[in-house]
């Protein structure tokens, strides 16, 4: 029988994270991260702030960036596209289940 142990970290959604923080958090160097934000895929929570901090929800765009970096061995501009479309994806899934919702049910 094999185990495997995992971290978990706790994480406040009003709590920012610094760009460090994120970085370990993801296992994204730091670098590719702020390739993230120049691209419009990661937000700072300021952007005009001398030390950028990012909101929780970067995180998880972050994790999903590291898995399909390894994953498929992307570089920053797939990445970017991978990203961008996935978002696209989760948007138009939000529509169409907001469009399903005000559709009449049919009567049994």
């Amino acid at each position: 029988m094999k185990f495997e142990l995992t971290e978990m970290h706790w994480l406040d959604r009003h709590q920012p994270l610094t760009l460090a923080e994120l970085a370990e958090l993801s296992g994204l160097p730091a670098t590719e991260l702020w390739d993230l934000v120049e691209n419009g895929v990661l937000t700072p929570l300021d952007p005009t702030a001398a030390t950028q901090n990012f909101g929780a929800e970067c995180l998880a765009v972050a994790r999903t960036a590291a898995r399909l970096r390894a994953d498929f061995e992307l570089n920053p501009a797939g990445l970017t596209l991978a990203l961008t479309l996935l978002d696209r994806v989760r948007e138009l899934e939000a529509q169409l289940r907001s469009v399903h919702a005000r559709l009449p049910r049919p009567h049994r």
